[in-house]
């Protein structure tokens, strides 16, 4: 499993022109599943991503987490986080996961992260999606679980 994280002041997907999902302050998720990924990964993947102290305190230093701020996730599935770029001039996908299990995989993340009482939204898997966003900081984080 691997997630680029972007600390995000605003952020929304759309889908053939309309708005599916639509966070402010937050973490914007582009989740991407291995073929080896399998469900037990996931509830180590939402406890990092929950708890890392990427958010300023009242002294500017990155000391709180999303639980801590009680903001909000927008989850983007993209299998293209397993793109083999190695040889040639064309991305190889084959260790993504087969999309009727990356789906699976994708909801059951999300129930995860609602069931820790984070508002979460989302874009629709398989879609073809526009992400806009407005990145706090920068911060962009890569993680691989």
């Amino acid at each position: 499993m691997r997630v680029v994280l972007q600390r995000v002041l605003r952020a929304s997907v759309s889908v053939e022109g309309k708005t599916v999902g639509a966070i402010q302050d937050g973490l914007l998720l582009f989740v991407g599943f291995g073929r080896e990924d399998e469900e037990e990964v996931l509830d180590t993947a939402v406890d990092k991503i929950l708890n890392l102290r990427i958010f300023s305190d009242e002294n500017g230093k990155l000391n709180l987490s999303l639980l801590d701020k009680k903001y909000s996730v927008l989850a983007i599935s993209q299998f293209t986080l397993y793109a083999n770029c190695s040889r040639g001039r064309r991305p190889d996908f084959t260790h993504a996961a087969h999309p009727d299990k990356a789906s699976h995989l994708f909801e059951l993340f999300k129930a995860k992260l609602k069931e820790r009482g984070v508002h979460t939204e989302s874009g629709v898997f398989g879609a073809d999606m526009l992400v806009d966003l407005v990145n706090d900081g920068p911060i962009t984080i890569n993680l691989e679980f």
